[in-house]
């Protein structure tokens, strides 16, 4: 289990708003880590892999703002 914290800005995150976990941003290697599994950021400001405890959260100051 990771105790990892990764602070994200509001580009990092896709048009929904989310990132997947094992990420390149969190210096993960995708190919023997756990399956890939989607986080929505933008909703909460954070979130947290279920698998491996990886917080994805936004920086101080960042605001998400879905495109539609």
């Amino acid at each position: 289990m990771s105790n990892s914290t990764i602070e994200l800005l509001a580009k990092d995150l896709n048009p929904q708003g989310g990132v997947f976990c094992p990420s390149a941003l969190a210096d993960m290697k995708v190919w023997n880590s756990h399956p890939k599994v989607y986080l929505d950021v933008a909703h909460s400001g954070q979130a947290k892999c279920p698998y491996c405890g990886t917080v994805y959260k936004l920086k101080q100051g960042e605001h998400f703002d879905a495109h539609h």
